[in-house]
């Protein structure tokens, strides 16, 4: 046995002990109450837009219908796509309604160049998208395809996790998803050689097209 190490620890111990047995005032007794982050001085659709970008995602921001077909249709053109999957019943009537050419089938997802979904929230502190398995998307639609288009409503947009969680419990109840998470950008990786690598685990594009309805 080493006596010096032991000794040591034991002088270690002994200084705990004594700490414990010894009272002293809470030096920060306001912590639970203080706030995590400083105010934002932005909207919450400017900070989103902000720290999604930073992100690597792809911001577009729309009007109305009318033009988030139109913003869909440049975006298809300019990336050459064509199989593009919805699977959320609204999601569809939407587009039918415009004519904007989509898959229904969930056969041959390795097919999938593409799919369109909506989501739960819009986290503006860091830009991520609030997601589950709620809808008729669940979760393959956003891991599998190469490009992830989101099409979310300026009202779904909150400042941070907990905003986004209220929500979830004030619209599922009891009932609430198996599955709630977030993405943060397009899927990413560091570890082969300590290079950022997009696409290694799930998309390697991220739109998030934000539908205003606030006015």
């Amino acid at each position: 046995m080493n006596i010096r190490n032991t000794t040591a620890k034991e002088k270690m111990l002994k200084k705990i002990r004594q700490a414990l047995l010894q009272k002293r005032e809470n030096p920060h007794p306001m912590f639970e109450e203080s706030a995590l982050y400083k105010d934002e001085e932005d909207s919450l659709d400017v900070t989103f837009a902000r720290e999604f970008t930073q992100m690597s995602g792809k911001f577009i921001y729309c009007d109305g219908e009318i033009n988030l077909i139109e913003n869909l249709i440049i975006l298809v053109e300019k990336i050459n796509i064509s199989k593009i999957y919805v699977w959320e019943k609204p999601l569809q009537q939407m587009l039918d309604q415009y004519g904007f050419p989509f898959r229904q089938s969930q056969q041959a997802l390795e097919e999938i160049e593409a799919s369109i979904t909506t989501c739960e929230s819009l986290i503006a502190r860091n830009g991520s998208i609030m997601i589950s398995n709620a809808s008729e998307s669940g979760r393959r639609l956003s891991v599998y395809p190469p490009v992830h288009i989101v099409i979310a409503r300026a009202s779904q947009l909150v400042m941070d996790v907990k905003h986004a969680m209220a929500q979830i419990k004030e619209r599922y109840g009891d009932d609430l998803p198996t599955m709630i998470t977030t993405i943060t950008g397009p899927s990413r990786t560091a570890d082969i050689e300590k290079r950022l690598v997009l696409g290694a685990h799930g998309p390697k594009e991220l739109y998030l097209f934000l539908l205003e309805d606030r006015f």
